[in-house]
């Protein structure tokens, strides 16, 4: 995949010590960049440390990008590997909250949301939350990025410099334990299945 010649020319300049060059280029990653960090962190306040962290990461490493891969596939693995560090430095168990639920694209304007089937919607979510939240971190990155950011297993091998055959078997086994979460609670998830 190429890159925009605006984006080549944004991290040249980035490179060469730009600030205004590079601010541009992390403000069109930094809402991809924080969907990743939320979904791996749990919660807002450290998803953005986490952010923060990562940009300077890709500041001070911006020089060493070679574009082997795109510039957004090596932003996500910077991004994901701070995640990572932060969540085995503090083991940190994160809750689904509204403004996850918000975040993701819920919206209380919606008509045919009766509280009800909000109500259930919003059960469904906070369950499936924790249960990718109690996922073993390298089963959670895969399926974050497969799942809920739509990558390739090409694109997520990459991320996480982990083998294509690696990943698939990590998001078989995570949907498989998602899919036993759902049947466990019949009560809220009836007969859907994953």
């Amino acid at each position: 995949m190429q890159m925009a010649d605006e984006d080549r020319l944004l991290i040249h300049e980035a490179a060469r010590g730009d600030a205004y060059a590079f601010e541009q280029l992390m403000r069109r990653h930094e809402g991809r960049m924080y969907a990743v960090a939320l979904r791996m962190c749990g919660n807002r306040e450290d998803a953005q440390d986490c952010v923060q962290d990562a940009m300077l990461r890709v500041y001070r490493a911006l020089d060493h990008f070679k574009g082997q891969s795109s510039f957004s596939t090596w932003v996500y693995r910077i991004t994901m590997n701070t995640c990572l560090d932060e969540l085995r430095r503090r083991k940190v168990r994160a809750s689904s909250s509204l403004d996850t639920l918000l975040e993701s694209g819920w919206s209380p304007t919606d008509e045919e949301d009766t509280p009800e089937r909000h109500a259930l919607r919003s059960e469904q979510k906070a369950a499936l939350g924790r249960a990718i939240n109690d996922l073993p971190e390298d089963m959670r990155a895969a399926i974050v990025l497969r799942e809920l950011h739509g990558l390739s297993y090409e694109e997520i091998s990459s991320v996480l410099s982990v083998n294509v055959g690696t990943i698939k078997s990590r998001i078989s086994r995570g949907r498989e334990k998602l899919r036993q979460l759902i049947e466990s609670q019949p009560e809220l998830f009836g007969r859907e299945k994953v």
